[in-house]
């Protein structure tokens, strides 16, 4: 264990020594007051939210252009993670050290890893090592309404008493969800198969690659923890001039350098590649708006996607 997962885990342990059973708050909350959840990341925020209804106060951790493969949690993360009843993140190693640290934590505090419901023979493998997976579930749509049952099944278990709320929102969540699949199947179809090629900063958008029959090149692999390289940079380039790819995308929880890079690469070898727009990936958009939901996040993703590979865009 490093020295930071040392570090955070003893410190939550601290706080919650107040109570020698847990956290003292897991036993008031099931009465009248709201279920205290922490999320990760936007998007299992925004499920609790839809399944909790009024029962929770959610706060998500990583807001808008967070990179969550990259994210160190605070002395202020600490004491909100002490004082939740439930902590729901995505797991499959997207959350890096804060992962290690909800895995030790324990019978000291419920957390719920809710991509890790979803069966291994569904998970997308990557590397060479054995029970490594990427962990970006939410861009199949369908998969997703997997972790939506995980963020139901845990309320229900935590506050049985409010188990038909929970069931009757899940299951409006995962109606709207059946609709939004078939919407970003539908656009997808408008691009001609052989145009249907998504090039990002990093390999992201894989289960979106095998639900929606798209080819995916990233620059970096499924972590923002490395970077490309120069030769890397060249290679797509030449692959993009090759095939005639009319537009490459930046994600706002990454940096554009790299993509502007390989837009310049493109440039040099006598082709013009448009920067087809912005795309969520490891994070929604700003609270209060559209894409600051997952469903206007995904509708946003494809809508754009498909504009920018129709030609119907400018150049940047």
């Amino acid at each position: 264990m490093n020295s930071r997962i040392k570090w955070i885990v003893a410190s939550l342990l601290a706080m919650l020594a107040v109570s020698p059973g847990g956290n003292v708050r897991q036993v008031s909350a099931q009465g009248s007051d709201p279920i205290a959840v922490v999320a990760t990341i936007g998007m299992i925020g925004d499920i609790v939210g839809q399944v909790g209804g009024d029962r929770v106060e959610v706060t998500s951790m990583m807001g808008p252009g967070i990179d969550p493969h990259l994210y160190k949690a605070s002395a202020g993360d600490v004491e909100l993670i002490a004082n939740a009843n439930i902590v729901f993140y995505n797991g499959l190693h997207l959350e890096a050290q804060l992962g290690e640290v909800f895995e030790r934590l324990g019978d000291r505090i419920t957390t719920v890893a809710v991509a890790e419901a979803v069966p291994e023979d569904q998970r997308i493998v990557v590397g060479t090592g054995a029970g490594t997976y990427d962990p970006h579930i939410w861009f199949d749509v369908e998969l997703w309404a997997i972790a939506v049952e995980e963020v139901r099944r845990a309320l229900t278990e935590y506050d049985p008493d409010n188990a038909d709320g929970y069931e009757e929102r899940a299951t409006d969540y995962r109606e709207e969800l059946t609709e939004l699949d078939s919407y970003v199947a539908e656009q997808a179809l408008l691009v001609p198969e052989e145009q249907r090629v998504l090039i990002t900063a990093h390999d992201a958008f894989g289960y979106f690659a095998g639900a929606y029959d798209f080819e995916v090149l990233g620059l970096q692999g499924v972590s923002t923890a490395t970077e490309a390289g120069a030769g890397d940079i060249q290679e797509l380039a030449g692959i993009i001039v090759e095939r005639q790819i009319p537009a490459i995308f930046v994600e706002t929880s990454v940096s554009p350098r790299s993509i502007e890079a390989l837009q310049e690469a493109v440039r040099d070898q006598g082709f013009e590649v448009v920067v087809g727009g912005a795309l969520f990936s490891d994070a929604m958009g700003d609270a209060d708006t559209n894409e600051g939901t997952y469903i206007g996040m995904v509708t946003h993703n494809i809508d754009t996607i498909v504009d920018a590979l129709l030609g119907e865009i400018s150049a940047e």
